[in-house]
């Protein structure tokens, strides 16, 4: 009898599938493991999913995410015909990976980074590269002055949470100037630099951008990307081999409200900072390592216990966050900002380990 792979496409395989942070069932948990926010969503993006939700469900939405799009252009001060809608940055970031990279060098990431990107590269049959970190976690602008398909990073890195200065991109931007830049900026609201301002002045940039963090929309999956003109074309033609409507209409409709509510965003983020300072703080008040965040997120080290120790005396305490394996982080958590009572139950979870 034939095995059921023998069924499947030549090599699918030989790729990993991204193993996502732990979904809990039932209540009771602490779930401090995949970056989501502690707090709601705007109430005007609630308002305007309702609103969408009618009679016009029969047709299908927009393709190009036309409201969403013009959202962007009025926040971010970009013509709409340089944004590129997509269901998810996942979804965005895998587009760009097959509309830009493949060029027969190897693309370029870092060591420690976003665990999909050497999966994408490996399903679109893709070299890549991966370029260490400094010693303090941080990357060297330097190190992707070489042969390259293009460049993908996140701005602040995942899972390390540090951020890079726009002199740093512009830099890579410089030395890869015939190449794609993606810079994923999951996290920049809370604390990074924006890259997107230097699409103006770089022809090689893709900056993408979720509602998963900041705007706590994480179940809606909607995302974008602002391109250096010409570069939305080709991130459209992808999207036309696979789904031309990706992003349905009642996302298009609640991530635009949600992106126009600058105030509700600001002051989310600005809470969510003020409990990730203070509680890095009292870790380190402890004992521990804590890495300079510009995320939604701590990463972490405790000075004699591997970080396989600290996830299963949390996960006993119903508290999930997540650890890593490898010579460079194998002592490290990464353990994302809940409220301010979620986190003093993990300090107290913590007392005497």
């Amino acid at each position: 009898m034939k095995d059921a792979k023998d069924f499947w496409s030549e090599g699918l395989d030989q790729v990993p599938a991204y193993v996502p942070g732990e979904q809990p069932q039932g209540g009771g948990w602490i779930k401090l493991n995949t970056n989501e926010c502690p707090y709601g969503p705007s109430p005007k993006a609630i308002a305007a999913m309702r609103d969408a939700d009618d009679d016009r469900l029969r047709l299908y939405p927009e393709p190009s995410g036309e409201i969403l799009r013009e959202a962007v252009a009025k926040i971010h001060g970009v013509p709409a015909q340089d944004v590129f809608c997509g269901n998810g940055s996942d979804e965005v970031l895998a587009f760009a990976f097959r509309a830009f990279f493949g060029h027969g060098d190897p693309v370029l990431f870092p060591d420690v980074t976003y665990s999909f990107y050497p999966i994408w590269a490996r399903a679109f049959g893709y070299d890549f590269r991966t370029i260490p970190l400094r010693e303090d976690f941080t990357i060297d602008p330097a190190d992707y002055a070489v042969a390259a398909s293009g460049v993908v990073f996140p701005n602040p890195n995942a899972p390390t949470s540090i951020g890079m200065c726009l002199d740093g991109v512009r830099s890579i931007l410089r030395s890869q100037s015939r190449r794609v830049v993606i810079v994923d900026e999951a996290y920049v609201d809370f604390g990074g630099e924006s890259a997107i301002p230097l699409v103006k002045e770089f022809p090689n940039l893709v900056v993408v951008h979720t509602f998963s963090k900041s705007r706590s929309l994480a179940g809606l999956r909607a995302s974008f990307a602002v391109a250096s003109p010409g570069l939305v074309p080709a991130l459209e033609r992808v999207r036309d081999w696979y789904n031309s409507y990706t992003l349905d209409r009642i996302a298009q409709a609640g991530a635009a409200a949600a992106l126009l509510d600058t105030e509700w965003t600001r002051s989310l983020t600005s809470r969510v900072v003020a409990t990730r300072e203070r509680f890095g703080a009292a870790l380190v008040s402890k004992g521990w390592s804590v890495l300079p965040s510009q995320a939604n997120f701590v990463f972490a080290s405790h000075p004699s216990r591997s970080a396989q120790e600290v996830l299963a005396h949390l996960r006993d305490r119903r508290i999930l966050v997540r650890a890593f394996r490898g010579p460079r982080l194998d002592r490290h958590v990464r353990i994302t900002i809940g409220t301010d009572l979620d986190m003093d139950k993990v300090l107290e979870a913590l007392d005497g380990f």
